[in-house]
């Protein structure tokens, strides 16, 4: 018969050691937790937004943090490198009006650029997540967010600049030879323009790279006396990705 141990041998682990153990746990768990997210959401990505997941770190460098985009926002979103360029144009503008913000991507960078951000949504759900991903950033407090129509807003609206980047009408505008600002929705580049103006003078266009430049620039003339404009082509990893046009000196450099 084999001695028995004596009991006052075997030490309990120490509270110290039960918390290091309890937490190399929850971390455990928080890591399977999120590879089982990610898994989850790379299946439910549609052939649809594929492409632009895989392009998912261009767009949010902290994705990985809890951002969150519906299908539309996937493949409408600025890339966050034009999107802080963008922002820089007009670092230390008092109000920035985003007038189509999305899942938010621009007003994000602008908010950590400008002294504050109107962002404008007609789709709730839109609002709502880019109010999320702004928390990601950590510059919430500097974005009133708005469910609303532009144009019905517009009237009632004051800043500095004004963000235009109304939808191009899908993935099909690159399929056009040339994309002219009547395709632009809810309603064409000149009206859109034209609401902005009424605003301020100082407007940035964010429109696709095969968009008519003669005719997207000829928007100055709707000024007297006309605005001055700047073109910049904007490119992620050297592929173009759209054209950023700015009207107005008063703050541009």
């Amino acid at each position: 018969m084999s001695p028995s141990k004596d009991s006052s041998s075997i030490q309990a682990p120490t509270k110290k050691k039960r918390k290091v153990f309890k937490r190399r746990v929850k971390i455990k768990t928080r890591k399977r937790a999120q590879i089982a997210e990610k898994k989850k959401e790379k299946e439910n990505v549609t052939p649809l937004v594929r492409k632009y997941w895989l392009q998912r770190y261009d767009l949010f460098s902290r994705y990985d943090e809890g951002i969150k985009m519906d299908e539309e926002g996937w493949f409408s979103v600025t890339p966050e490198e034009i999107a802080a360029r963008q922002a820089r144009w007009c670092a230390g503008a008092g109000v920035v009006i985003d007038a189509f913000a999305g899942v938010g991507g621009n007003a994000i960078q602008f908010a950590q650029m400008c002294h504050h951000v109107v962002a404008i949504d007609i789709d709730p759900k839109k609002v709502a997540l880019a109010s999320d991903n702004a928390k990601i950033y950590g510059v919430e407090d500097y974005i009133d967010f708005i469910v609303g129509d532009f144009f019905q807003l517009a009237p009632f609206l004051k800043g500095d600049v004004v963000f235009l980047s109304p939808p191009w009408g899908g993935p099909s505008y690159k399929a056009k030879e040339s994309f002219t600002l009547d395709l632009l929705k809810p309603k064409d580049g000149h009206s859109l323009f034209q609401v902005a103006q009424a605003i301020t003078p100082n407007i940035i266009m964010y429109l696709p790279r095969n968009v008519d430049l003669l005719q997207a620039t000829a928007l100055s003339w709707l000024s007297s006396p006309p605005l001055d404009v700047e073109i910049e082509e904007n490119f992620v990893r050297g592929n173009s990705k759209g054209m950023t046009i700015y009207f107005g000196d008063n703050i541009f450099p």
